[in-house]
């Protein structure tokens, strides 16, 4: 496509312009969904990127003057774009301006407005573009002002007199600013008015008195304005108020006249509200769309009017209007259409009412209904822009295409306009570019760009490899699959032992992006599942692990516990959870954590709290925690003072009111034990069925003595009750005497009823027998009837008793049946049973599927269709297709190859299906059958066919032999896999120096029949990498890489000695070394072994072996004395500050002076320095704050 070269014209609009949000986002359309193009740098590597602006400056941009302008604009693409501006509709050459500086690899402005410029000069309307190859994108116009605080005009305020009782308005009249100002009311001391219903500010600033009190009277009313661009704040003059009644006028009124502004003509009374603002019975004012809406009405009156606000023919939008001012102002956020209409504010007082209307109009700026997306589209797909937007008046929508009229660009009949939207058919590479809408009335405009990039890119997986899943049983699991391709890649999914064929259905979940939902996770979930990317392109797949862990359970919940004080007490808490999983047990009291005590000792399974207190109380939760899931359990623990018992059991039960299905059974309880009974559990036996086993019955509540028992047929009763109370259950009261009731007939019938052939000439029906309980009577049997659905005939039946199934032989293959079971007994028959469906016996298709096609999409990939055999010659349910094939072959050397047959199945009645996996350059053949329950049918004929060439497979091997001075000879084994007709090989090599950087990398192509090559001219000594592949007419395979080193240099090698082998150096190193320790070992002596000090008396004198001064002046070190050499040395640092520190001493240090040089500062520290005759040694040494030892003096040469 065409591009302009240099200056572009503005993107215009009638009004103002905004950017469409443009991260390195882009969207692949097909007229449908869109897909993300990720920000992973190795998918983004190497794809061509048109622009994007991502950040820019406000439509409305006002700067402070005091500081540079910056005015933004980044934009992301590949290649990185270049930038330009233009002003004022103008290209604005920030060359020739050296105020102006564009950051590097940016588009940002960055002007200096430092000395005599202005801020002013650069005001205008800006608007950046970024260009690259691919195409240009603009910014929105950039309106940037400078913010403005003029001063306020110089006033005089004459004060005001005002009749007490009178309304009274105070005016502010702010300078214009820009942005407006804050307007507020303070005193002389900075102190804000109080403002009330009877005093406030209006929004413009202005201060209302609906009527004034004598308090009102002051001289500092000061209207103040804010503005904070610039943070600066003016004042207004003063304004005096004097508030009088009647009385004081008439003694004053002369001194008023030539003064004063008067307000009030008489004797101030009650009277009815009248509004201040604003004016007259109605008015009307136009809002955009979105922005605020503030209405006001001040009302002034005695008494002080209230004001309310209503809507006519509607109701105030609750959620967005406040009130504010005191009911005065009311304001509306995030205004929409359905807020026009008309207001009423209305002020009363005691004395009346009064109305005013206020008629709001809502227009509306452009927003946006679909702002146009990003398009990533393969060569000959199609694809759609659409800008729709809406506002009030209608906006008109003008498209642009790299910043010019898209009437202007080239014509290309791929690309059709239509309104507000871009049809794109048939797309090829190189029409990438840039496309901007505008839409626009009179109260502004969007701008958005968006761009259409023609991409070509096989299969690439984001997903990391094998990556491992872990969920709990029956949770949800989502295992990702997450790829980038243009064209969109199709996404397929396997199991490993899952009979090779693609997952579908039932349990799986599959999502757009790939993503497989197994709903329910079970056992039989876990495994290795591979997703398939697959598009005209090419194919990549990705292998992911599921791991289903049992869930975490706590098998016993603790109990509910009272303990007597100074007691011990154990909650015990026993979980299962998944042996690979790690479990965590964490203890809670009253929902926190465990009380700071060492009385709580916490086990694997159990918590002790050792001598309970009253504080102990509380409820107390277990909980195990695993990296994947969690269980809880709560117990709660009561302290008591008297010790708690669980109460005795129940005693003299006897049954009243026998009746056939029913009896009374009434009790005495035991004793409670200081804890009240909660309620009694009634236990049965029933010794005719099951001798020996107690089974709950029925709860009563604690107060109850009696129970009514419903009772079933045919059982011998036995009855005992346990009561409960908080410690726990009472032992189990003695039994009953037998209670027998009548035998009956069967109240049900089995249920799970069923029917299921085993071979194709029977039908199996089965059934849950009835308990002991159910029976109701001896002589329990069971009437199954059958007949064959869809055939007018009479039910067939038998009577089988202690069986739960019954087999019909001599059923018709795969038919229909109804079914139905009926208990009966020696005292009648159950209920009418209801009947189930069921199959007789499945047998093997007899009917091969026909018109088997093959069609290889690619050298891997081939599609299989085949014709449904009909469903008569299924008989069975049909389950599926299974493809059986199996490659021939090789066509390259035509010898046959017969390798393991292979199958993928494709459950339900599908017509075709995908054979991934394939090898290149090779003959198949394949049948297709059909299978359903019992087994597969007939195979159809077979379907031969051939893959195309693939890129070969990597050289079977690779070697260096005879290695020379400046020559090496390599030799391979051709591929295993050729995967088609080797075209040569390519071979790459580059030196690689003892630092392992790498030289330049040099390419040689061998012919397709060499087994060998030698390389000439390389360096002696030298390691060469080598870079070693096939290829053919599909391209390049798979690289294997070798090193090997030329021959040294015979003759220059035994000019090259190692010296570090060599006997004079050793001798040479040897020979310093004992030099050093010679000269250590003098040191070592003249420092101990020197003269002694001047103060020696002294420390002789307090005995302190730490001191071990050193000389400054001469770097030598201060000696002890002969007869001091049997003491042990022991080192000590000098203070920075040149004194010496001791540590038990109590003396002052002025006391070791000879001369009196030892001076004290006024506050008695000492500043003074040792003095007196010091011995001197001619030996010099390294200066050191340690006392000396061989070992010190050696690191000090090192």
């Amino acid at each position: 496509m065409g591009r302009s070269s240099c200056r572009r014209m503005p993107v215009v609009a009638t009004g103002r312009m905004t950017t469409a949000a443009g991260l390195l986002l882009v969207f692949l359309s097909h007229m449908v969904a869109p897909l993300e193009v990720p920000l992973d740098p190795k998918v983004l590597e190497g794809l061509p990127q048109p622009p994007t602006i991502t950040h820019e400056s406000p439509k409305d941009y006002i700067v402070d003057p005091r500081e540079n302008i910056v005015i933004r604009c980044e934009a992301k693409g590949k290649p990185h774009p270049s930038f330009s501006w233009t002003r004022n509709g103008t290209h604005f050459d920030i060359d020739k301006d050296p105020k102006v500086n564009m950051k590097p690899h940016s588009g940002t402005l960055v002007i200096d407005i430092s000395g005599k410029d202005k801020a002013e000069a650069y005001e205008g309307v800006y608007q950046c573009t970024a260009h690259n190859e691919h195409g240009t994108a603009v910014s929105n116009n950039i309106v940037v002002r400078q913010s403005r605080s003029p001063l306020w005009s110089k006033e005089s305020n004459p004060p005001f007199v005002v009749q007490e009782g009178a309304s009274l308005v105070l005016k502010c009249r702010p300078p214009a600013g820009l942005p407006p100002p804050i307007i507020f009311w303070m005193d002389n001391n900075f102190q804000r008015l109080s403002l009330s219903r009877r005093v406030s500010q209006g929004l413009n600033g202005d201060l209302y008195f609906s009527n004034v009190e004598m308090s009102d009277s002051r001289s500092d009313y000061i209207c103040y304005a804010r503005f904070p661009r610039t943070q600066t704040i003016q004042q207004k003059q003063p304004i005096t108020v004097r508030v009088v009644n009647m009385d004081a006028i008439n003694e004053t009124w002369p001194g008023f006249l030539n003064e004063t502004d008067f307000f009030g003509d008489g004797q101030t009374e009650e009277r009815r509200p009248s509004f201040q603002v604003p004016s007259g019975p109605s008015s009307s004012m136009m809002v955009l769309r979105g922005q605020l809406l503030e209405m006001e009405c001040i009302a002034e009156g005695l008494p002080t009017p209230e004001i309310t606000w209503s809507k006519v023919s509607g109701e105030l939008p609750s959620n967005r209007a406040t009130y504010l001012n005191f009911h005065k102002t009311l304001r509306i956020a995030a205004v929409t259409e359905a807020d026009s209409g008309q207001y009423r504010c209305t002020a009363k007082n005691t004395l009346g009412s009064i109305h005013h209307v206020i008629t709001v109009t809502v227009k509306a700026a452009p927003y946006w209904i679909e702002a146009p997306q990003n398009l990533v589209l393969a060569p000959r797909e199609k694809g759609q822009l659409i800008c729709r937007a809406s506002g009030n008046p209608k906006p008109s929508v003008s498209w642009f295409m790299d910043g010019l009229p898209i009437h202007n660009a080239p014509e290309d009949s791929r690309r059709k306009v239509e309104g507000d939207t871009i049809m794109f058919e048939d797309v090829v590479s190189g029409s990438s570019a840039v496309y901007q809408c505008n839409a626009s009335n009179e109260h502004g405009y969007l701008l958005a760009n968006a761009f259409v990039n023609v991409l070509s890119e096989p299969p690439r997986m984001l997903t990391p490899p094998n990556k491992v899943y872990q969920v709990i049983m029956n949770q949800q699991a989502a295992l990702e699959c997450y790829s980038f391709g243009s064209p969109i890649p199709k996404i397929t999914w396997f199991k490993e032992n899952h009979t090779n064929a693609a997952l579908e259905g039932d349990p799986y979940i599959f999502y757009d992006n790939g993503t497989l939902v197994i709903p329910v996770a079970q056992a039989t979930s876990s495994g290795k599942y591979t997703c398939v990317a697959l598009n005209m392109l090419g194919k990549s797949d990705n292998h992911v692990h599921l791991e289903v862990k049992e869930p975490t359970r706590i098998l016993k919940q603790p109990e509910y516990k009272v303990v007597q004080r100074n007691r011990d007490v154990v909650f015990e808490c026993p979980v299962k959870h998944d042996p690979s999983l790690i479990p965590t047990m964490i203890w809670l009291k009253d929902n926190g954590e465990l009380p700071d005590d060492e009385r709580f000792v916490v086990d694997s399974d159990s918590l002790t709290i050792t001598k309970v207190t009253e504080s102990d109380a509380g409820t107390y939760t277990c909980i195990m925690n695993t990296t994947l899931d969690q269980d809880s359990a709560s117990a709660d623990l009561r302290v008591v003072e008297v010790a708690y018992e669980q109460p005795d059991p129940p005693s003299d039960l006897e049954l009243t009111d026998q009746k056939p299905r029913s009896v009374q059974l009434t009790w005495i309880p035991g004793d409670d034990h200081n804890s009240p009974i909660k309620r009694f559990l009634i236990q049965y036996e029933d010794s005719l069925h099951d001798r020996g086993s107690w089974h709950n019955l029925t709860e009563v509540p604690g107060t109850t003595t009696t129970a009514h028992l419903k009772l079933s047929p045919f059982v011998h009763y036995k009855f005992r009750v346990m009561a409960l109370n908080d410690v726990g259950y009472s032992l189990p009261s003695p039994s009953s005497r037998h209670y027998k009731t009548r035998a009956a007939a069967p109240d049900v019938n089995p249920t799970g009823v069923e029917g299921l052939g085993t071979q194709p000439d029977n039908l199996v029906i089965h059934w849950k027998p009835l308990t002991g309980l159910q029976s109701n009577g001896p002589g329990l049997q069971y009437v199954v009837y059958w007949r064959q659905k869809y055939v007018d005939e009479d039910w067939h039946s038998v009577k089988v008793a202690n069986v739960s199934k019954f087999t019909v032989q001599g059923t018709p293959t795969f038919t229909p049946y109804e079914v139905k079971v009926q208990a009966v007994n020696e005292h009648g028959s159950g209920p009418e049973p209801l009947p189930f469906t069921a199959y007789s016996g499945e047998d093997l298709p007899k009917a091969a599927p026909d018109n088997v096609q093959v069609q290889v999409i690619n050298s891997t990939l081939a599609h299989v269709h085949w014709e449904s055999v009909p469903l008569s010659s299924v008989r069975g349910h049909l389950k599926g297709y299974k493809v059986y094939y199996s490659r021939k072959g090789s066509l390259h050397n035509h010898s046959p190859h017969h390798s393991e047959q292979q199958v993928l199945t494709f459950s339900g009645n599908r017509t075709h299906g995908k054979l991934p996996g394939l090898h290149p350059f090779s003959r198949y053949a394949l049948n297709v059958r059909v299978y359903n329950g019992r087994g597969e049918g007939p195979a159809s004929s077979d379907e031969d066919f051939e893959t195309p060439e693939g890129v070969p497979g990597h050289p079977a091997f690779l070697r260096v032999v005879n290695p020379s001075l400046d020559s090496l000879t390599l030799e391979w084994g051709p591929p295993h896999d050729r995967n088609g007709r080797l075209t040569g090989y390519t071979l790459k090599y580059q030196p690689v120096n003892n630092s392992n950087e790498l030289g330049p990398l040099k390419e040689v192509t061998v012919a397709a029949n060499e087994t060998s090559f030698t390389l000439p001219n390389l360096k002696y000594s030298t390691r060469y990498k080598f870079y070693f592949n096939a290829k053919t007419q599909k391209g390049p395979g798979p690289t294997i890489t070798q090193e090997a080193v030329t021959v040294i240099d015979e003759a220059m090698a035994s000019r090259q000695v190692d010296i570090a082998t060599q006997g004079w150096f050793i001798g040479l190193m040897c020979a310093i070394a004992l030099l050093i320790l010679v000269l250590l070992i003098v040191c070592f002596i003249k420092r101990n072994k020197g003269g002694k000090y001047p103060v020696k008396e002294k420390e002789d004198a307090h005995a302190d072996p730490e001191i071990q001064p050193m000389k400054d002046e001469d770097c030598t070190f201060g000696e002890y004395s002969d007869h001091d050499d049997h003491k042990p040395l022991r080192g000590s640092r000098t203070p920075s500050n040149g004194t010496v520190k001791r540590d038990d001493s109590d003396d002052s240090l002025v006391d070791y002076g000879d001369g009196g040089d030892g001076q004290f500062n006024e506050d008695g520290s000492f500043i003074g320095q040792y003095s007196g005759r010091k011995e001197r040694d001619t030996a010099e040494c390294v200066e050191s704050s340690e006392a000396p030892s061989p070992v010190n003096a050696m690191n000090s040469f090192v």
